[in-house]
């Protein structure tokens, strides 16, 4: 029998225009070098839009309001033996205060939609990409 879900929140930061800030993932970590929506783990005590505002201003150093979180997406992983399934609630989120940086290793960097769609991402973030920015559903290419 596997574990219960991992819960994950993710933030899609809309900036002027149509750009949009993803980070590229520390390489020593699972999925090293590619794009995700920055985000984490919920915390056991957490809400999941709390545990976005707490891991935006770790990760990016960026305060976030609540009710500047729009819920937009979602996307989980398949159920298997050896690893518990993931599921990421994406926010869309177009106000905050700060300028974001990568202060957990990595690189934070601007896209636009279609650079977005384009770039190589975790699997579940692509699902993620798919269902904000319109497209197939398809799973983009890894690595």
């Amino acid at each position: 029998m596997t574990a219960g879900p991992i819960w994950v929140v993710a933030g899609a930061l809309r900036g002027s225009g149509d750009n949009w800030l993803l980070q590229r993932r520390p390489l020593e970590k699972d999925h090293g070098g590619l794009w995700e929506f920055p985000g984490g783990k919920v915390e056991d005590t957490e809400f999941p839009v709390k545990a976005l505002i707490r891991e935006l201003r770790e990760e990016l150093g960026i305060a976030v309001r609540e009710t500047d979180c729009w819920p937009s997406a979602f996307a989980e992983s398949g159920v298997r033996i050896e690893a518990a399934p993931i599921v990421i609630l994406l926010y869309t989120i177009a106000c905050w205060e700060g300028t974001p940086a990568a202060l957990e290793g990595g690189e934070v960097r601007w896209f636009t939609a279609a650079e977005v769609r384009s770039l190589a991402k975790p699997p579940l973030d692509c699902d993620l990409a798919a269902q904000l920015f319109g497209g197939t559903g398809e799973r983009c290419r890894e690595w």
